[in-house]
């Protein structure tokens, strides 16, 4: 059977600059920049296993009318690996993120950051960091959760119905060192069912698949252990910047019972975004709907666009409203 063919949106747009930033401990980060040279800038920080390419089809539709980051974390994708365990942490992500937006932020200017999955935890890690907040107009968390990650994963079927059994098997899934090794049917199978919506195009999930298994295994297991006992909930506290929470209604790794907890717990909530049919992996099941809201939150807290700049295309066909109204949920 052939592999399906990766759109060309989905495929990493060249940067218009490339930068190396080093972290507080020394650790060499990859950074991209993007789009267009002094429009408002966002931000954009990936999840386990993967990288800047993550984001290729969102950055698409954000660079012509904003300045596009996207950084690899640490151990992922052109970022250093870290030498030992210790460097993995969710101190480390804040570390990364504060080194970031103070190389790509100018003093007294702010930008919209948005993190998918572990990095909307670093988002609310780095909440509490002055380098952060300082430089944060807005932020978007994208299929995330600030803590209890094991006992709310939906991977292992709801026929084994002893919590204490679906918590062992969700953690020796979450900590697994077994590499991955080239995408085949059955990882494309299984990564499809656990981080995809069941009707996810099988291009989403190639390019899924693909950006997962380039994860090294040491560095997709460290981090592992860090989300098996993360709890950012002060952070999440600590966020003072007007924030909009999205997530797939089909999400089995960070399933909406914490988009709404966070909502609850958040000082500015700006709406959450329910995305029907949508499974974690969001920003590449529906780039148009992550990009529209990104771009939602960037014109409502960021200096005003140039005048006729084109707005965030966004899939109304696909049943899903955006609303800024954080006791409403959007669904079709």
């Amino acid at each position: 059977m052939s592999r399906p063919t990766i759109p060309a949106d989905f495929l990493p747009p060249v940067p218009a600059e490339e930068l190396a930033v080093l972290s507080a401990d020394g650790t060499r980060l990859h950074v991209e920049v993007h789009g267009q040279p002094g429009a408002p800038t966002v931000v954009l920080a990936h999840g386990w296993t993967c990288s800047t390419h993550f984001w290729a089809p969102v950055i698409h539709r954000l660079a012509d009318r904003y300045r596009v980051v996207a950084y690899d974390q640490r151990g992922h994708g052109r970022s250093e690996v870290p030498p030992s365990r210790v460097r993995y942490s969710t101190r480390a992500l804040a570390e990364d993120l504060a080194a970031v937006l103070t190389r790509v932020v100018p003093q007294g200017e702010r930008a919209v950051l948005a993190g998918h999955s572990m990095g909307g935890m670093t988002v609310m890690a780095g909440a509490a960091r002055p380098e952060v907040t300082e430089r944060t107009a807005a932020a978007v968390l994208v299929s995330t959760g600030p803590s209890d990650l094991v006992e709310e994963l939906r991977v292992v079927p709801g026929a084994v119905r002893s919590p204490g059994v679906r918590r062992f098997l969700h953690r020796q899934i979450l900590r697994s060192r077994l590499p991955l090794g080239p995408v085949g049917p059955l990882t494309r199978a299984a990564l499809g069912y656990a981080i995809m919506g069941a009707g996810a195009p099988a291009a989403s999930v190639e390019a899924a698949a693909r950006i997962v298994h380039a994860c090294p295994t040491g560095v997709r297991a460290n981090w592992a252990q860090v989300l098996d006992r993360l709890d950012v909930r002060a952070g999440l506290a600590r966020l003072a910047a007007p924030t909009s929470v999205v997530v797939g209604a089909e999400d089995r790794l960070t399933p909406p019972v914490h988009a709404h907890r966070m909502v609850a717990a958040l000082a500015d909530p700006q709406g959450l975004l329910l995305l029907p049919g949508v499974g974690h992996m969001a920003p590449l099941e529906r780039p148009a709907e992550i990009a529209a809201e990104i771009d939602r939150m960037a014109t409502a807290h960021l200096p005003a666009q140039p005048a006729g700049a084109p707005g965030a295309d966004t899939d109304t066909a696909a049943g899903t409203v955006t609303t800024t109204d954080p006791e409403r949920t959007a669904v079709a």
